[in-house]
């Protein structure tokens, strides 16, 4: 299977193959960070994260996440079929 390539146009721009951009999550506006390397070019895309969803990305709320992931997965979790049945359990 070959690599993707892409093909140098005007004002040095290109158009990165799909394939690359969905492994990468790339969209439209995404800043990507170049460095020149022994190899050859180094990409990195460096997503931005809107200010107001930063908590979310945190390691400790990302270590929650990955317990609570854990959690469902095992069955460790109790479902309510109403509010009143949720805020009776509490009561509990």
């Amino acid at each position: 299977m070959s690599e993707p390539t892409a093909r140098v146009r005007g004002k040095g721009q290109i158009t990165l193959p799909r394939e690359i951009r969905d492994a990468a999550h790339l969209e439209e506006g995404d800043p990507i960070e170049f460095e020149i390397t022994a190899d050859g070019i180094l990409m990195r895309p460096k997503k931005v994260i809107d200010a107001s969803q930063a908590w979310f990305w945190t390691p400790e709320w990302q270590a929650g996440e990955r317990e609570a992931d854990a959690d469902i997965a095992a069955g460790r979790v109790t479902t309510y079929l109403t509010a009143e049945e949720f805020l009776a359990s509490l009561e509990e």
